[in-house]
């Protein structure tokens, strides 16, 4: 393996990503710094290279991200890991470009473990990765030795850590199965109803079908519903979102969407930005659109998430049906229960695919 010298101590490398995460919260609250050029800057330049990435959804990511480079929040991400005498090693990252920053956690995870990030970003997410990694060399010269970029054929690494569809895990395997890997694929998240919900309950689950326009592996993207439910509650909850619509894009999809379903002869709940329909052999679906299933028993809707645990990254679910659940799950790292409205706010330890990236970097040392 790689042997590289990396001149920078844990507390250096959190206190250069706090700065960072400061210099985000600022900008979000329009306070005046030297860095809002350059982050308006990026902002701007990211949208252009993804329409998916509206003002709405960029301004999440970077408030959930100001919020995780806290110095706080990285100390007590870090505090449980040994990061001492790490024999630095370059560790290839292959990221995907549906969310803004979706690839970030990898890339924090490899340098702030001591280790050097060779990234190569997704032509649909190259801009805020490097915004991030620019506003923490800034505070700390150094830790530009911890990091480079690769548009070509990956080289002279260590490990990777990849994320794809199953199709390019397929490939991923192929070409990096002979070194130290996390080779993520396609997962979905679901929702567990139970109809004790209420209104705040739905208007939260919003979020989590919305956010991002449900491009991410958790968000929601199927209901399991207890026979006979009643979806009226749940429609009253997704209106908070109505303004959705007025996307272009999403209305393509939604346009595009009803047009096959209409076609296919499948019977369809539609609140006119909302498509859902009975699917009982996937937990995927279309932009703007969700499947359902019935159950009869929660017992068995737990034994089912529990054969299906690999196909799945959040359970929403609360109650009663979310102790069931979890006590079904066991001791899997996967999927994770999570109270309604929460999938798309994850913790820096809300590792993807339940794989602890910080565990697998120290095995490489």
């Amino acid at each position: 393996m790689n042997s590289l010298a990396i001149n920078t101590t844990l507390n250096d490398r959190i206190s250069a990503f706090a700065k960072a995460g400061k210099l985000l919260s600022s900008y979000l609250k329009k306070e005046q710094t030297d860095a809002n050029t350059i982050i308006e800057a990026a902002f701007y330049r990211a949208q252009s290279k993804n329409s998916w990435f509206t003002d709405e959804n960029l301004n999440h990511a970077l408030e959930q991200w100001s919020q995780a480079l806290s110095h706080q929040a990285l100390e007590e991400w870090t505090k449980p890991y040994h990061l001492e005498n790490i024999s630095p090693k370059v560790v290839a990252i292959i990221t995907a470009g549906n969310l803004p920053l979706v690839g970030f956690h990898d890339v924090l995870s490899v340098i702030i473990t001591g280790h050097h990030a060779m990234i190569k970003n997704s032509g649909n997410d190259d801009v805020l990765t490097p915004l991030l990694l620019r506003l923490a060399t800034d505070e700390l010269p150094e830790l530009s030795q911890s990091y480079s970029y690769n548009d070509g054929m990956l080289k002279g690494f260590d490990a990777v850590i990849a994320t794809g569809s199953n199709n390019t895990a397929r490939y991923f395997e192929y070409y990096f199965g002979t070194k130290p890997h996390i080779i993520r694929k396609n997962r979905n998240s679901i929702a567990v109803l139970t109809g004790t919900e209420t209104l705040k309950h739905m208007e939260a689950l919003s979020e989590d079908v919305f956010r991002y326009f449900g491009l991410g592996c958790r968000s929601v993207s199927h209901l399991m519903v207890p026979r006979g439910y009643n979806f009226d509650l749940f429609f009253n909850g997704m209106f908070v979102q109505k303004e959705l619509i007025k996307n272009e894009k999403y209305l393509n999809n939604y346009d595009y969407n009803k047009a096959v379903y209409l076609m296919s002869d499948f019977d369809l709940l539609d609140n006119e930005f909302l498509l859902i329909k009975e699917e009982n052999d996937s937990y995927t679906s279309p932009i703007a659109a969700l499947g359902y299933s019935y159950y009869d028993d929660i017992k068995d809707v737990a034994n089912q998430l529990k054969t299906d645990a690999d196909k799945l990254q959040c359970i929403v679910a609360q109650g009663d049906a979310a102790q069931i659940i979890k006590s079904q799950l066991g001791e899997l790292s996967a999927p994770a229960v999570v109270n309604f409205g929460t999938t798309q706010c994850p913790l820096l330890n809300d590792y993807a695919d339940g794989v602890d990236t910080v565990d697998f970097l120290l095995t490489l040392s």
